[in-house]
């Protein structure tokens, strides 16, 4: 990475993007061989607040200074544990309902008229409705087009973010400045009652009938679709 990454007015920050979708990622030893650059880009680029950037120098310092196994660990618990800090945007809206499938095709439509075709093999396996794989697709993305886009998915973000405060998570400040970025107003919102996943595709006892978590039910509102929107809206200012 260049010691000094230029700004302008206008252009999107795709490397504090970037920086943001690596920060989300499993924290192996090639994550935290990366720490160093990360910091640099951030600093680098400028796209952030000084209180956004110490907020994520704290985590990036306790990523270092904790066991790699203690922090791979604490990873798994926070984020695949849990449906309210999943990382799977989809899994805010549609849950395990059959919703989800038709809304995952048409993500990926988005990420091919935008230029972007998905390799399994370098984003290891993961669904195109996981968070940093959206991150990099924002951070291809014209200025206008990029704020228009993480402004469609800043309710989730949110949600994400507040959950990770109540568990008093560094990883708040990652969806913060995301949300900051995005020129969305970062603010505390009403989140469920967590969801245990194992519990909730735990099989169901014999003959007891389908379960019906994570379905739709009637009288909830429509869930999203991740899409770009065909106007820009007016964009509210980031919060501190």
């Amino acid at each position: 990475m260049s010691d000094v990454i230029p700004t302008q007015a206008g252009v999107t920050p795709a490397y504090s993007l970037r920086a943001l979708a690596r920060m989300l990622s499993y924290p192996d030893a090639a994550m935290r061989e990366l720490v160093p650059d990360l910091q640099k880009v951030l600093l680098s680029e400028a796209a952030l607040s000084p209180q956004r950037l110490r907020g994520l120098s704290m985590l990036l310092g306790a990523m270092l200074d904790q066991d790699i196994i203690d922090t791979e660990q604490g990873y798994v618990e926070l984020f695949d544990r849990g449906r309210a800090t999943s990382l799977h945007l989809f899994e805010h809206v549609h849950g395990d309902s059959r919703d989800r499938g038709p809304a995952m095709i048409d993500l990926v439509k988005t990420y091919e008229q935008g230029g972007l075709l998905l390799d399994p093999d370098k984003i290891g396996g993961e669904l195109p409705d996981y968070l940093p794989v959206v991150l990099e697709f924002a951070s291809t993305l014209p200025e206008a087009a990029m704020r228009d886009f993480i402004g469609e998915i800043a309710h989730i973000l949110n949600a994400i973010h507040t959950a990770l405060i109540k568990r008093r998570s560094l990883y708040a400040h990652v969806l913060a400045a995301v949300l900051e970025i995005g020129q969305q107003t970062v603010e505390t919102v009403d989140v469920p009652e967590d969801e245990d996943l194992d519990a909730t595709w735990a099989e169901p006892e014999a003959f007891a009938g389908c379960s019906s978590k994570g379905q739709q039910s009637p009288d909830q509102p429509q869930p999203i679709q991740i899409v770009r929107r065909q106007a820009a809206n007016s964009q509210r200012g980031a919060s501190a």
